[in-house]
């Protein structure tokens, strides 16, 4: 995803091994990129989605692992009734 129009940024200088940098050049060439900040700039955002999606997870996982036997059971209930609500593959 590119950065918005009117973004600014900020220019920084790294020193990588020369591995990383044949890596980074290698996936600039397979993904047309323009430059190797540019796949520096995906690499992170793809980053920061997983640890993103990570956390969701997690807290998904805890509402769930602290609901009570007759709460997980309403929720069931309303998730079965929900399933309901939609027509089937076949009708479609």
């Amino acid at each position: 995803m590119a950065p918005a129009s009117g973004t600014r940024k900020a220019r920084k200088t790294f020193s990588l091994s020369r591995e990383s940098v044949n890596y980074l050049e290698s996936l600039r060439k397979a993904r047309k990129g323009k430059s190797i900040s540019s796949v520096l700039d995906e690499l992170i955002r793809q980053r920061r989605e997983a640890e993103d999606m990570k956390r969701i997870s997690a807290s998904v996982t805890r509402y769930y692992d602290s609901l009570t036997t007759k709460e997980a059971a309403e929720d069931r209930a309303w998730g079965d009734f929900a399933a309901t609500q939609f027509p089937n593959e076949d009708q479609r």
